[in-house]
């Protein structure tokens, strides 16, 4: 298979042309790798590749599952891999092995998916651009000099550049459809405990946290929903299953869905009036498809300084944990050689925080779902910008973060995402489409949608006529592995 073949499939369907001998394994993982270094040099989306190491899971890769021999990635953060290693895009971690895969990383592997290497992270996936100290700064492959968005901003620039049809991607706060949305991909955030995270933790960032991949087409990410869905045992609950696979929704007529429309975000903010412009053009497209379009009433149910606090303290704690069980590992000290000064603040803000703030930041948490729960109760979808602006340049976070604590640091990135972490908080599944592009910067605009808890069905069967009605998969990057 040559590169501008291999390029033009999504996941499903190189899958397909290793079912029908079209094409073997190792011949994609061959390709996958030229795709990478034909553009990561330019980009800096991939850490590390296993090239000639690969033997096992070529071996060991089930031929009738759905995504049997296809190449992905995994990011560096939260999901790890036995006997690879797991930095967290941090210098405390460097050299860290996984001794054992999480309970994702093993549905991975059932579903057939062949792993050869890792994507960058910013520092603890704290920050919604992937740059670091460690690691450097990963470019957005539509334009070199802007974000690739973050934290999962190596899987998406690697999806986007065409390394991979799709990336292993997690999301705290937006951290899969914020890069979706300035790669010009789609990423969704499952509904809380649709994924298992297991077995270090019961529930990423107390129910912040969630993890699935960001994709070019709607189907792949669908069909690896299905694949890696379901509690596992010890998890802390168990989400009802889907009445049928997601795979099918993405075909099946939505209906005509009750929409409530929020161009600008919960906090007073302003959105640019480019990514505006494209919100209410997509809103209006929705209207010829049938679905009743409205401004939005849905409420936070807290002031916006409170969400932020609230967030803030939750991230902290739980980073301060994280950092002490590294440096524990490494037998590093935790200081300026070893964090990031913005992280470092957000481990002393974090280890300043007492039992009786945390858990008031849960009772926030609890006020926003019940806020949130019966509006969508009433509607189907939730519909906004990604991001308020089209993706900030390189470094704009370096420069404008000196001297803050974790609560500024955190109110920093919320000024600069405000619309995703509302769903991290309240537990429900949301998307980044990316059904609009902004000629004058060559930068994709991502268009959100969040459902009701367990709802994915809805927003796959949306995203999927949005796919039909306004596609993108022709549009291409300028650090694109197939030119």
């Amino acid at each position: 298979m040559k590169l501008d073949e291999y390029v033009s499939h999504d996941a499903l369907g190189l899958a397909g042309l290793v079912r029908k001998g079209a094409v073997k394994p190792e011949e994609l993982l061959s390709v996958a790798m030229e795709a990478a270094n034909a553009v990561n040099p330019e980009i800096n989306a991939i850490i590390e590749t296993w090239e000639g190491e690969m033997a096992d899971q070529l071996k060991n890769a089930p031929a009738s599952a759905p995504f049997s021999g296809v190449p992905f990635l995994i990011k560096d953060a939260v999901l790890h891999m036995a006997g690879r290693a797991s930095e967290m895009g941090s210098r405390l971690a460097a050299g860290l092995v996984a001794p054992e895969d999480t309970d994702l990383m093993a549905r991975f592997r059932k579903a057939g998916l062949l792993t050869f290497g890792r994507t960058t992270s910013p520092e603890m996936a704290y920050s919604c651009s992937t740059e670091s100290i460690f690691r450097g700064a990963t470019r957005n492959p539509w334009n070199t000099g802007h974000t690739a968005g973050g934290s999962s901003g190596g899987s998406a620039a690697a999806v986007a550049a065409g390394v991979v049809p799709m990336a292993h991607a997690n999301d705290g706060g937006g951290s899969t459809r914020i890069p979706a949305a300035c790669c010009g991909l789609f990423g969704m955030r499952p509904s809380r405990g649709r994924v298992p995270i297991g077995p270090d933790a019961d529930e990423g960032l107390n129910g912040l946290g969630i993890e699935l991949a960001v994709s070019r087409t709607v189907r792949d990410s669908a069909a690896l929903l299905d694949c890696v869905e379901g509690a596992v045992p010890g998890d802390p609950f168990i989400i009802e299953h889907p009445r049928r696979p997601y795979i099918e929704e993405v075909t099946a007529d939505p209906g005509s869905l009750r929409v409530g429309l929020m161009v600008d975000p919960f906090g007073g903010g302003k959105t640019a009036p480019v990514v505006a412009d494209a919100i209410n053009k997509v809103a209006r497209e929705m209207e010829s498809l049938g679905h009743k379009v409205e401004i939005s009433d849905a409420k936070l149910g807290v002031d916006w300084e409170e969400f932020i606090l609230a967030n803030a303290r939750i991230w902290t704690v739980n980073l301060t944990g994280w950092i002490n069980a590294l440096a524990g590992a490494t037998g590093r000290p935790i200081d300026e050689t070893t964090l990031e000064e913005h992280i470092l603040a957000c481990y002393r803000y974090g280890s300043a925080t007492s039992g009786v703030e945390f858990a008031a930041a849960l009772g926030v948490r609890n006020a926003v779902c019940r806020s949130l729960g019966p509006w969508f109760a009433r509607n189907d979808i939730l519909m906004s910008p990604t991001i308020p602006t089209l993706p900030v340049e390189l470094g704009w976070f370096a420069a404008n973060s000196k001297g803050l604590d974790g609560l500024g640091w955190t109110a920093l990135t919320f000024a600069v995402t405000p619309f995703t972490p509302v769903f991290n908080v309240a537990g429900l599944p949301a998307v980044s489409v990316p059904l609009a592009h902004d000629a004058a910067s060559n930068l994709p605009i991502g268009v959100h949608f969040a459902a009701g808890f367990g709802r994915e069905d809805v927003l796959f069967r949306l995203a999927g006529q949005l796919e039909k009605a306004m596609p993108w998969t022709s549009r291409k990057p300028r650090v694109w592995a197939g030119a």
